[in-house]
């Protein structure tokens, strides 16, 4: 159940990786694009701007989750590329530990938190409401989100990218059920997707964990390596925390560009919800080969193949550049059909705003890859820090396109507001990947 990618054609193992991991991504997209579906079909656009406004900020807290626990796999595959057992399971059962902390925490200070956000975030208030109601149920489920995004990390950790797949497609299927049971069934409102995207991940979670228990002995702890360790902890924090933060921090700069986008108004909103959901649909591929990159460079770290990793970084990218030039075409020719899962075809202007932000979002895709793969290859090798400024990057960018540009040019200017980011991101990502390789070269 676990892969040595220590050895064998890099491209192969990237690209034999990638594709379970991209299969995952689609169905975690799969998630929130029947919520926005059912939501915009059913309930309408008030409803479908309030659940879109809430976007950045669920990908702050979320993404924090989902950065915490993949920088706590990384250490997970330098042992397993190292052949270090014990030490394997002290860095796994630390994580647990932590993990549970960091839930529980999290849970009760962002529901707290959740309604001054929004008001601080300019959120109008026709969809004031929707939006409460939606994010604090998803926030109600942070542990549920720990749960399954620790698990699915490990494995990877370990080379095996298919397992998460099967059991995200079982949550998949679930969460159409949830949805269609909760709102045509029982009625209610964005509160049903809602609980039926909380409830799905929650089931991912419980079976990933029971079959990991029966199928994967490697990770069968002793009472003895159960136990917290200071050292383990704070290696993990020293991983796992700036990887966290890069998604929060990137996030602030997403915040601001949505209150501005708030600002425009109900259609606007509307329009760019739809096409995040559809852009997020189609990065997949391009983030799937970044987030292999960390296991990838992890396992070599591990087994000292440093050679391996600037070919492993060179041939992602590559393949990244020839799949972003596909993933615009396909954006091109099919936009505003993918626009109408999510929209009336009546509601033209609505329309026409989310196809061009979608076309300026694709039409970029080279520059999120570099962003994908040089920063999970930079974290794989353990310099998690440099996370945080690349997102600091992200953050300065988003918010001079919201101030500054999007106050002048309008719609036009906030099109500009992901390519900007990952921009600024590659010029710091770029120069830090050679700094931290010629740091990895010197002998100790």
């Amino acid at each position: 159940m676990t892969k040595d990618m220590t050895a064998g054609s890099p491209v192969r193992l990237i690209i034999g990786f990638a594709v379970p991991m991209f299969l995952g991504m689609l169905f975690q997209q799969f998630y929130s694009m029947v919520d926005t579906i059912i939501v915009g079909q059913y309930l309408g656009v008030d409803p479908l701007a309030g659940v879109g406004s809430t976007s950045s900020l669920n990908f702050m807290v979320i993404g924090f989750c989902t950065g915490v626990c993949n920088g706590f796999a990384i250490p997970v595959a330098q042992m397993f590329g190292a052949r270090e057992e014990s030490r394997l399971r002290r860095f796994v059962t630390n994580s647990a530990w932590l993990c549970l902390l960091f839930s529980v925490v999290m849970t009760l200070v962002v529901v707290a938190a959740c309604r001054p956000v929004l008001r601080l975030m300019n959120t109008p208030e026709e969809i004031f409401e929707f939006a409460w109601l939606y994010i604090v149920i998803i926030f109600w489920g942070i542990p549920c989100t720990f749960l399954y995004n620790l698990l699915a990390a490990i494995i990877r950790s370990l080379g095996d990218s298919r397992t998460p797949v099967v059991f995200l497609a079982v949550s998949s299927v679930l969460n159409i059920l949830l949805d269609l049971v909760t709102i045509r069934g029982l009625g209610m409102g964005v509160e049903g997707p809602a609980l039926a995207t909380v409830l799905s991940q929650g089931v991912s979670g419980l079976i990933c964990l029971l079959y990991m228990k029966k199928k994967y002995p490697i990770l069968r702890a002793s009472r003895e390596e159960w136990r917290l360790d200071g050292k383990y902890v704070r290696r993990l924090c020293f991983m796992g925390v700036p990887m966290g933060l890069q998604y929060s921090v990137t996030a602030i700069g997403t915040l601001v560009v949505q209150t501005a986008i708030n600002g425009m108004g109900t259609s606007v909103v509307a329009g760019i919800t739809a096409a995040q959901k559809i852009n997020a649909f189609i990065a997949c591929p391009v983030e799937a080969l970044g987030q292999t990159m960390a296991p990838y460079t992890g396992q070599n770290m591990g087994a000292g193949r440093l050679d391996r990793i600037g070919k492993g970084l060179r041939d992602a990218s590559l393949v990244g550049f020839l799949v972003s030039v596909c993933c615009f075409l396909l954006a091109l020719c099919s936009g505003k059909a993918l626009v109408l899962l999510f929209l009336d075809a009546g509601e033209t202007v609505i329309i026409d705003y989310a196809y061009r932000f979608l076309l300026h979002c694709t039409g970029f895709y080279c520059l999120l890859t570099l962003v994908n793969t040089v920063r999970f290859t930079i974290q794989g090798m353990g310099f998690s820090v440099f996370a945080i400024l690349s997102g600091v990057m992200e953050m300065i960018a988003r918010v001079l396109v919201a101030v500054v540009i999007a106050g002048r040019f309008g719609f036009a200017g906030i099109c500009f507001a992901h390519p900007a980011a990952w921009l600024f991101a590659d010029l710091f990502l770029i120069p830090a990947f050679f700094y931290c390789r010629k740091r990895i070269a010197k002998p100790v």
